[in-house]
């Protein structure tokens, strides 16, 4: 191995020794017996300090401060540059990874992370706590001699020092904010925390003159301090007292950065160089002498991979390695660029050492002397001040800056660490440094963050669609801690997450890698665990809730982008510990009833709660493989909780502000809404009993023997007339009235309405009311749906209202209607947006169009597609054209522009083109349903209460039927009548349904919700009767099963009609 050195040497910082000469103008080989054992070299500005490959450290140069950390009286009073490197004994019994420099202060690390500094301390660059203005020999910086430090950096008069947990410390000078702390002041004595990256898992720190840099570990760039010449490539001139982020490099993964006086270097993962700042002597290498405040590529190593770099105070060197070459550009007043020639040079020069191969000019003595130097490779470059150092080897590779030490890194979790956990024996004796390891780990947020990454630099640029995380590796590496014996390590993991690392959550965190631990924490196996809801899930919820909006929309992206198992996982841990809190943590009371579980306001439960609908949020609005609905039901929740009680009290409250489970409808399932819908009813005709309306007490003062408030609405209509019927009877009541239940009463029949009457009465209604003649909606054959018409007669218009009047009667008197209505209709009930999915649902020829529409990426699509922002319809057998906007029909659809047109044709199907009669309906139906209660459906749910669903389950039928008056089910004529019914096709049991309940939809509770009753009849040669009111079978006791089908089949076609029972 051979050490190199060129530049200034007037304080003899070069360490050459018995030499005249103030510069050395091309790289000269350094004849010093250690030479060979060069690892690394740190220069000042008028000082160098060399490190062995042993941990041992020379210094040499400048000693005016005490910086070179030799005794005075041991050191030549003159012609300094004749001496050479010395040792400096007050270290020697250490073990020294890594050296910097200031302008006359140095600072050494030791494998212990320990931290010793010496020379000036003028502004406390010491970082001694002292008010000493300089210490000659190296002493501990004892504020963080119990942190691992990792990595240290210098400046002129400042210094970094970053720790295997991720905190960054900084002391010295503070004049231009170079140490980040928020303010301007002279000096910081005492290394202090940079609180405001918290989090970030840095992976490189670097200081210039009066500027600092950190990089995290997927290439985040934060700049800081003085920006008088744009060195922070900010793209302005202003200093920065807090580290501010390079969002332009975000993209490019910075690596390593090396900064001068006044300006600043990066090396990207890619090789490539950028450059900012000061260019006034060539320094930036871009042609010009011009400053830069935007990091610029440098032209002219375009194409060369670039490995390594450094910076002294106004010139740069790169290296190549594939050319074997090293790059100068900037000044050269005293030979810094190693060119042989004085001089500013602002684009990249060839350093002339012996690694050249090939470059030497005939005629050039200096050059043919360095070429009869045996070739070897360069191994590492350094600079600082005005001189450079190159060690070479023979055969090795060279180092890469981009490359980091995984000493010099913070410490992270990885699934080997988590494979060496789970492999621990309870009984065994851990080792301290992995219990250290494992504490710094898990207490630190920074650490979390730089874990589990995803591999190949794949983890670069962090975005909200792009958290960098290995999920694979990560779900192994928590599923190995589930598997850890050893208590001790599972309770130190347990306590360094719950007290120090949740705490450390962030409402506004510096970047979005400090996110990453709402990814991962959610896989630690103690989430499903309860029991620990105060310690874990609460803080968690709370930290989650507390964030900002921006950083608030990444984690929900992120959630969005997990597999299935992760989000299903997350919604389970919520819904086990709002159990958890009920069950156990709420007091119960006991009424005359049941025993009930008393909701009182508890912070971690609404946590929780807030949580599941922040959950419940990104499900059903951002993921794309979405759970269902009932995912997020905790059935349980209607035994524990007193719902009607929570219902009432929700109601009482205007303003939102109280806690009540009725906040957070998605976690009730279709008993528990029913079950509230129940409760509204009898709120709504308490209400409707006890404030009659003007409409009730005028009919009263006229016919004094109608009671004033009855509790049924009673409809007496016929089956000849009964639209006009309704219509007639209902214009008699008001609001309040149509909450209360209604019984029907035909005219001329005895059927007492238990509920079949009025079955059969929506029925009916509905179907002439839905005949074509009326022409009021347009059925789509295709979708076997109806929509509204947007022609129609004025006189019509309370048509619509009726409907929807109806439709809200059904629903209060939970009745399900055949109203083909598609998924729209609900969810412009409850106000929420319609869009390509319900096109979809009425329109599927037109919707696949749509869709070909936007799937279609070629330039010629107007071409193509010859669209404008309009539509057609028949108007009575003429053809208009109706634009989607003002001037449509004159506006081609184009690729720019395609999306925008979708959303109008969509708008105009289910909004526009339908505004005058779906506001008739509208208001119709909140004529009934206008209360709270409807804010607790979603719209499939109220599409279910309405007209029930297909959802058919004949098996759960024959379960939950019962008999009576003599039947039980292991009878003969019982098993003919289920072998029969389960061999018929699906549509004559569709029938049976319509038979026997007057519907063949299945109510929102499912087939659980029809009970059936079978009575036998003695005489066989009559048909089973259905008794619809009670959903009763009389069934005769037929002899065999042939003739039991027989009469079934012929029952089935006669529904109309009812008899008392």
């Amino acid at each position: 191995m051979a050490f190199y050195c060129w530049g200034n040497t007037a304080h003899g910082e070069l360490g050459l020794g018995g030499i005249e000469e103030e510069q050395v103008m091309v790289p000269r080989k350094m004849d010093w017996m250690h030479a060979k054992e060069i690892a690394r070299a740190a220069c000042g500005a008028s000082h160098t300090l060399l490190l062995t490959n042993d941990g041992k450290m020379y210094s040499c140069g400048n000693n005016d401060h005490g910086q070179l950390g030799h005794d005075v009286e041991s050191l030549p009073n003159k012609r300094p540059r004749m001496s050479r490197f010395k040792l400096l004994t007050a270290l020697e019994n250490y073990i020294i990874t890594q050296a910097c420099c200031g302008t006359a202060h140095s600072l050494a690390l030791t494998n212990w992370g320990q931290v010793y500094s010496w020379g000036s301390n003028a502004v406390g660059q010491l970082g001694q706590e002292t008010d000493t203005t300089r210490q000659i020999i190296p002493r501990l910086i004892r504020s963080i001699a119990a942190k691992q430090v990792v990595q240290i950096a210098a400046g002129h008069y400042h210094c970094l020092a970053l720790t295997n947990s991720g905190e960054l410390y900084a002391w010295g000078s503070n004049a231009y904010g170079q140490l980040g702390l928020g303010m301007t002041n002279e000096k910081v004595s005492t290394p202090t925390l940079v609180q405001s990256l918290a989090g970030v898992p840095i992976a490189f720190i670097a200081c210039g003159g009066n500027h600092s840099f950190a990089v995290s570990k997927s290439g985040a760039i934060f700049g800081w301090g003085k920006n008088t010449f744009g060195q922070l490539g900010l793209n302005d001139l202003n200093s920065r007292q807090f580290p501010t982020q390079l969002r332009t490099l975000r993209s490019l993964g910075v690596r390593y950065v090396s900064c001068g006086d006044d300006f600043s270097v990066f090396l990207t993962a890619g090789g490539g160089v950028f450059t900012c700042g000061a260019g006034t002597f060539g320094q930036l290498g871009h042609g010009s002498c011009n400053n830069e405040i935007l990091p610029r590529m440098v032209f002219e190593l375009m194409g060369s991979k670039i490995t390594q770099i450094a910076c002294g105070r106004r010139h740069t060197l790169a290296f190549v390695p594939s050319r074997g070459k090293i790059y100068g550009f900037g000044l050269s007043g005293v030979g810094q660029l190693g060119i042989g020639i004085v001089g500013n040079y602002n684009t990249p020069q060839i350093v002339r050492g012996p690694w050249l191969k090939t470059d030497s000019q005939p005629n050039d003595p200096d050059r043919s002397a360095l070429c009869n130097v045996p070739q070897g490779i360069v191994n590492r470059i350094f600079s600082g001040g005005d001189q450079c150092f190159v060690s070479m080897f023979a055969d090795e590779d060279s180092d890469d800056y981009r490359l980091y030490d995984k000493q010099s890194q913070i410490l992270t979790f990885s699934v080997q660490m988590s494979e060496e956990l789970a492999a621990i024996k309870p009984d065994d004796t851990v080792e301290l440094d992995l219990m250290s390891a494992v504490e710094t780990i898990f207490k630190s947020l920074a650490c979390i963050n730089g874990s589990l990454l995803l591999p190949n630099d794949e983890h670069f640029c962090c975005t909200s669609k792009h958290p960098g995380v290995d999920m694979v590796a990560a779900t192994e590496a928590f599923e190995q801690v589930r598997k850890i014996e050893h208590e001790s390590l599972r309770q130190l993991i347990r306590d360094s997450i719950t007290t120090d690392l949740l705490g450390s959550l962030l409402p506004s965190p510096a970047d979005v890698e400090t996110l990453r631990a709402y990814l991962l924490l959610p896989l630690y196996h103690e989430f499903c665990n309860p029991k620990h809801y105060q310690l874990l899930h609460a803080p968690f919820s709370i930290s989650v809730r507390r964030l900002q909006k921006i950083p608030y929309e990444i984690v929900a992206r992120w959630w969005s982008l997990q597999s299935r198992d992760y989000f299903e996982r997350l919604v389970e841990c919520c819904k086990s510990v709002v159990l958890y809190i009920v069950r156990f943590k709420m007091p119960k009371a006991v009424t005359d009833r049941e025993e009930w579980h008393v909701l009182r306001p508890d912070e971690h439960l609404m946590a929780m709660l807030d949580l599941m609908a922040i959950l419940y949020w990104i499900n059903h609005t951002k993921r794309e493989q979405k759970l269902a609905y009932e995912q997020f039901h905790i059935g349980e929740i209607a035994e524990l909780v007193d719902l009607q009680q929570d219902y009432y009290r929700w109601t009482l409250d205007s303003t939102g502000q109280s806690f009540a489970l009725c906040n957070y409808a998605f976690i009730f399932n279709g008993a528990a809404k029913m079950l509230l819908l129940q409760t509204d009813q009898v709120l709504q005709m308490h209400k409707a009993i006890h404030t009659p309306t003007a409409n009730s007490i005028l009919p009263s003062l006229f016919f004094p023997s109608i009671p004033v408030a009855q509790q049924f609405i009673v409809l007496n209509v016929t089956r000849e007339n009964i639209v006009e019927d309704t219509i007639r009877e209902l214009s008699q009541y008001g609001a309040n009235d149509l909450k209360k239940p209604i019984k029907i009463k035909f005219f001329g029949e005895e059927g007492e309405d238990a509920g079949g009457v009025r079955k059969e009465f929506f029925m009916l209604l509905l179907r002439d009311i839905l005949d074509p003649k009326y022409g009021m909606f347009k059925s789509f054959d295709e979708s076997r749906t109806i929509w509204f018409t947007e022609d129609y007669f004025e006189g019509d218009a309370g048509m619509f209202a009726l409907i929807g009047i109806l439709c809200g009667l059904a629903i209060y008197n939970f009745t399900i209607i055949a109203l083909p209505f598609p998924l729209a209709l609900y969810k412009k009930l409850l106000g929420e947006e319609v869009d390509m999915s319900d096109l979809r649902e009425l329109m599927p020829t037109v919707a696949r169009s749509m869709q070909s529409l936007l799937d279609y990426n070629e330039p010629d699509m107007a071409d193509v597609f010859q669209l404008t922002f309009s539509t057609t319809r028949d108007y009575f057998g003429e053809l208009q054209t109706i634009p989607l906007k003002p001037g449509g029909e004159d506006l081609r659809v184009t690729q720019d522009n395609k999306q925008e047109f979708v959303q109008l044709y969509i708008d105009y199907v289910f909004n526009k083109s339908v505004e005058k009669s779906y506001r008739q309906f509208h208001d119709g139906f909140m004529r009934v349903c206008g209360g709270r209660v409807m804010q607790l459906f979603k719209a499939h749910e109220l599409m279910e209460v309405v007209v029930g669903n297909e959802e058919y389950d004949w098996v759960a039928l024959e379960e939950n039927a019962e008999y009576k008056n003599g039947y039980s089910s292991s009878d003969q004529p019982i098993r003919w009548f289920w072998e029969v019914f389960h061999e018929l096709p699906l549509e004559e049991k569709k029938k049976f349904l319509i038979f026997l309940t007057g519907s063949d939809r299945i109510p929102i509770l499912g087939m659980k919700a029809i009970k059936i009753l079978i009575q036998p009849t003695p005489d066989d040669k009559f048909l089973p009767v259905a008794h619809t009111c009670f959903n009763l079978l009389d069934l005769p006791q037929y002899k065999t099963k042939e003739k039991l089908k027989y009469k079934l089949l012929q029952a089935i076609q006669q529904n109309q009609g009812f008899n008392l029972v």
